[in-house]
């Protein structure tokens, strides 16, 4: 191990990233979830060569954090040592329940594993970008939906062949729709968007896609040149091609029926209401169904634990007869296996240890990276400060809110509706914008809790009866509300 990957890309067990509390490394097992004993064992080596911090991210992986050149390689070894297979390569993820989920339209994994396969073969691991992923999602309980990727596949008929939604650069409501297939037109449509990607360099995302590449995409089996796809073979399926105008769309209005060389099943757009907009994910916290008996989901307060909580959960669920645990997307683990007797107990030493347990949790409507003084990048305190709003502003917490110990906005990337970030001139507030904008007022870091109960005060009184918080939020004027925010 002798390599840092830089800012922004993937931190893989082989090489990990630097930040301001060490190196942080990121692994996937591909069992997709792990035996108590060796998630124990792995806890216990974070302790030995880390800062002892876990943390299980919104794509549902585990990190170790707090490492250095030569102890992350010692839990390198000791990973290999514990014979815990971690995935390499493109990502191609499934949901967290996938194959145990009753309520799931299709099995995903085969289809995933499909995918992997048909990449490796064609050389495009290598040629694509650290960041480029692909989601294969086969509906249920817990969708992914909020996950963002490249190329989205998700089940949207389960008869004989099975029938998938293809989409691209986006989550379950931004992506943009290309086909409904079968499984083999499906795959192609998704490797082939993949090979567009690659030949666009490292760099680039099927965002970076032409509308001609994409509406080739949606028709290549009769349209796409050799040169974009040498050795996919035509389909062997039925394809209905979709409108590209917009991400949410009808299936009765929005197909490019000119176009269409048979026309489209209604009604395969599951997942979305009838209003056409994408229903917000369920969070994987609570209990949840699963063939022969169910599943408990204990979430991570943003996202992150000490190792040493870790092990004492989990010590806990051995003991009451757990057989596996999954990473879930969402931050959070799910415990398997359990008698059904034994998941109250569970969830009150999950409760005790300080761990989410349930969906309602305000901390699930936060998202804080480590700050001040696990990071030397942060400049406030930003979990204190997480947990303080937490505790006082339950009620209006129906939006997002970002506490970010930097400019760089680790925890959460993309825009929030209120974002507090440390810098020079303390904790400033950015309204609907990411950590990275320019803040609207500061006021003390030590003190931005304070500053974030004033605008609660102010959503209050100004929210119409049956208002949310979130849209309160946005009809008051960011001036406003960044006055209300430095206020004394």
């Amino acid at each position: 191990m002798n390599a840092f990957s830089r800012r922004g890309s993937c931190p893989a067990l082989s090489t990990p990233m630097q930040t301001g509390d060490g190196l942080l490394v990121r692994l996937n097992p591909v069992a997709g979830g792990l035996p108590p004993k060796l998630l124990i064992a792995l806890a216990e080596s974070a302790v030995r060569h880390g800062n002892g911090i876990m943390e299980v991210t919104a794509r549902g992986s585990l990190q170790i954090r707090g490492l250095t050149m030569e102890s992350a390689a010692l839990l390198a070894a000791e990973v290999d040592a514990l014979g815990i297979a971690v995935r390499t390569g493109v990502p191609v993820e499934t949901g967290p329940l996938a194959g145990i989920d009753p309520r799931e339209i299709a099995d995903p994994r085969p289809m995933a594993e499909r995918i992997r396969v048909a990449v490796e073969e064609a050389g495009l691991a290598k040629r694509l970008g650290l960041k480029v992923a692909v989601v294969v999602d086969g509906g249920g309980q817990l969708t992914l939906d909020a996950v963002t990727a490249d190329v989205r596949l998700k089940a949207v008929r389960a008869d004989a062949g099975g029938r998938w939604l293809v989409s691209v650069a986006g989550d379950g409501q931004t992506a943009k729709p290309l086909a409904v297939a079968d499984e083999d037109a499906a795959r192609d449509i998704a490797v082939a968007a993949l090979r567009m990607v690659a030949e666009k360099g490292r760099e680039a995302h099927t965002r970076d896609l032409s509308r001609r590449q994409l509406e080739s995409l949606a028709s290549w089996h009769s349209t796409a040149p050799p040169s974009v796809l040498p050795d996919i073979s035509p389909s062997r399926g039925e394809i209905a091609l979709l409108s590209l105008s917009s991400p949410i769309l009808d299936v009765e209005t929005e197909v490019l029926g000119a176009k269409l060389p048979i026309s489209p099943l209604e009604g395969e757009m599951s997942g979305r209401t009838e209003g056409g907009a994408v229903e917000r994910s369920r969070l994987p916290v609570g209990i949840f169904d699963v063939n022969n008996g169910h599943a408990l989901g204990i979430g991570l307060p943003y996202g992150s634990m000490p190792a040493e909580k870790i092990i004492g959960l989990v010590q806990k669920a051995l003991a009451l007869g757990t057989t596996e645990i999954r990473l879930a997307p969402g931050r959070a683990l799910l415990f398997l296996g359990q008698p059904a007797d034994a998941k109250q107990s569970l969830h009150d030493t999950a409760a005790t240890l300080g761990f989410v347990t349930s969906p309602a949790d305000p901390r699930t409507r936060i998202a804080a990276c480590p700050g001040t003084p696990a990071c030397a990048s942060g400049r406030i305190a930003a979990r204190d400060i997480a947990e303080t709003i937490a505790a006082e502003n339950a009620d209006i917490l129906d939006f997002t809110l970002h506490v970010s110990g930097c400019a760089k906005g680790c925890a959460h990337p993309g825009p929030a509706a209120l974002t507090i970030v440390g810098g020079e001139n303390g904790a400033g507030l950015v309204v609907n914008a990411t950590a990275k904008a320019l803040p609207a007022g500061y006021r003390p870091g030590y003190d931005a809790a304070r500053g974030i109960s004033r605008v609660a005060a102010m959503i209050r009184s100004a929210r119409f009866q049956g208002e949310t918080a979130a849209a309160c939020l946005t009809r008051l004027r960011p001036a406003g509300i960044a006055e209300t925010y430095k206020q004394e």
